[in-house]
Formats: structure tokens, sequence, C-alpha cells
């Protein structure tokens, strides 16, 4: 199962120095003029959780395997990318394919670095990537009416529920408001994701900061701060180029590091966890002598969709779970301390799985 965070922006704010320093390679090219990355680079990077790292320490696990989350680096965006300016066409349709996007502001000062508008206002950088998402999605939407208009009238159930969408967003949209600002039932949820809109995907505002600023940010990233929160937004403040130098450092000289600089983690452990929690996933664990491993599922999964995840076996054959949660493992020393305790919970196939279960499935051949 999939997860993907497409990290956009301006030309030259740091996203590729970001995307470098997250998967460790130098596999997109940073350089000081717009456009360096035409291809959309995708790296895997581990989730950080101490829990796992516990858990395989009671369960005497030999090996240790984090669940993972996937970022994109996507072509900086110019104003006009609507209409095919710059990489437009290709930003925006790389940009569809991700489910968050991770909007990278620069929050620095640096005469050695071009800005493409020639100042810094993070702010006003977010509106600019905002406006022409929205721009985007308008059109989007303006020509696929015609189309569902003939199919309501062979009497398409479907295209009625779209149309009805579509209708209530549009004005949204010309009023200057992103489409994830629309109120969707439940009912409606899927056949508004069907719309693949630009505007719908949750937003994580990366506050790129000088190395000075990296704790506790600077009047910019204070103003991001202050519109993420206006906009219902996350927001993390993060110096990439601190985050470029851990990236070549083992463990213990990055410990070391981040010690000098008073820092208690990498600003990319925020940021994944924020990615992470953004998507509204939430993690699930196994652990047995041969391996401690952390499973990525979505919030409200019930058990078999949970054991699908393992292998599609799992969740066709699916009895029942054997679930223990994360407290009472670690508190009680493991799995058959908790099982002796009365514990170890047998659930079914309504069970909604919790962030931090330890679950063993049975299941029938």
């Amino acid at each position: 199962m999939g997860f993907k965070c497409g990290i956009v922006g301006l030309p030259n704010v740091g996203k590729s120095t970001l995307f470098n320093a997250l998967t460790k390679t130098a596999a997109a090219q940073a350089a000081n003029f717009p456009f360096c990355t035409i291809e959309p680079n995708i790296g895997e990077v581990p989730v950080p959780d101490a829990r796992l790292y516990e858990i395989a320490r009671i369960g005497g696990s030999k090996e240790i395997i984090p669940t993972r989350l996937s970022f994109v680096d996507i072509a900086g965006l110019v104003k006009g990318a609507s209409k095919g300016e710059g990489l437009g066409n290709q930003f925006l349709g790389n940009i569809r394919e991700v489910d968050a996007i991770a909007h990278v502001l620069r929050c620095f000062e640096d005469t050695d670095i071009t800005h493409v508008e020639g100042r810094i206002n993070p702010v006003e950088d977010a509106l600019t990537v905002e406006t022409e998402l929205m721009l985007a999605d308008l059109e989007s939407l303006e020509k696929r009416v015609p189309t569902l208009e003939k199919k309501i009238r062979g009497q398409d159930k479907e295209a009625i529920t779209a149309l009805k969408l579509i209708e209530r967003c549009l004005p949204l949209l010309q009023d200057g408001k992103a489409a994830r600002t629309l109120e969707v039932s439940e009912d409606e949820q899927s056949a508004f994701n069907a719309l693949n809109l630009l505007t719908s995907k949750p937003v994580l505002y990366v506050c790129n900061v000088e190395e000075e600023a990296s704790e506790s940010g600077n009047d910019f990233s204070g103003q991001v701060e202050e519109f993420a929160a206006e906009q219902g937004a996350a927001c993390v403040i993060i110096s990439a180029n601190i985050e470029a130098e851990i990236a070549q450092l083992d463990d213990e000289d990055a410990k070391e590091y981040l010690a000098d600089l008073g820092l208690a983690e990498p600003g990319l452990d925020r940021l994944i966890r924020t990615g992470y929690d953004l998507l509204h996933l939430i993690t699930y664990f196994t652990v047995g002598p041969k391996e401690a491993r952390a499973w990525t599922i979505p919030l409200k999964t019930k058990a078999p969709k949970a054991a699908g995840v393992i292998h599609t076996d799992f969740e066709k054959g699916f009895i029942r779970a054997e679930t223990i949660s994360y407290n009472d493992f670690v508190t009680l020393g493991g799995e058959q301390p908790a099982k002796e305790a009365g514990k170890m919970r047998l659930e079914g196939k309504e069970y909604v799985v919790a962030d931090g279960d330890i679950m063993h499935f049975r299941f029938a051949n």
C-alpha cells in the first residue's frame, strides 16, 4: 500500500536539497536555477517510531523493519503554470498522482540564491502556488460539466452525484478557496475523491529557514504558521542545509552534531511524522523472534483490511486477530505476560484497528 507526499514549491526554495536529505541520495539535482528537477524523483523513507524499537527489544527480534512513506520531488512551479507556463502541465500532472502536498517555502535571506519573484515573502509564495492549483481545478471542473449533463439525461446516478459536487465546488474555487474546504458527507467522499482535484489534497507547509533559526523559526516562518493556522493546514520548521549535513553523517556523528545545535532530533523526523499524520495514517505492529515490523494503514481500517496489507490471503481467509495494545505489551513485558494477565483480545471482522496495536492474524487457507 503506497502513500505519496509530493514536495512542491517555487524554484530555488530548497525542495531538492530537502528531498536529497530525506532520501540520503543525490537523486534530485540541486542547483541554483529554475527547473533543475525535470522528472519527479521518488524516495521511500522510514517513518521514525520509537515504539517499534521498544517492541523489538521486549520481543527479542533479530530484525527491525519500520513502515515507510514515499516522497516525490516535483519540478518547480511558476506563475502561469495552470496555463502551461514553465513546466506547468508536467507539474500539475505529477501533483495529481500524490496523496498529500508538502509545500516548501523559502523563509531565509541569501543574496547568493536568486528568488524567481525577486523578493522573500513565503506567504505570497504559498498563495502563488495555491492560486495556480485552484485555476487548474476550475478549468478541469468546467470542462467536465457538458459531459456530465449528457450522462444525466441518460439517468446516470454517478453523474448526478458528481455534477452536484462540482456545482458546490465551483463557487468556492471562484472565490479563491481550496476544494478541501468543501463540506463533504461520508456518502459523497468516494465521488469527491474521484474528481481528483489538486486543491482537495491535504497540505503541509515546510518553512525552510537558516541554520540559526532551525529550533524556533524566524519572522518569515512565524507568518507562515499564522497563515497555516488560518488554512487549517499543518506547518513544520526545518533547515534544509542542516538536514543535508546530517544526511552525510553516521548515526553517532549526527547525534553529536544535533546536540551541538541544541536540537533534539532531525527536522526531517518531524516532517515525516507530520506527513504521516496529514494522510490520516496509523501504525500497527507484528513482533516475533525473527522480526518486529511496523505496518501502515489508514485510520478507521477494520482488522481484515489491515491483515490484507501483509498478504491478500490474510484478508480473504480472515478468522480473527489476536490483539494486544502497545501500552499493555510494554507495561507487562511482552506477549506471554499480556496473555496471562488477560490483556490479549480476540478481535473479529468488525474490529477497527487502533494505532499501536500488536496483532497476530488467524486465517483459513
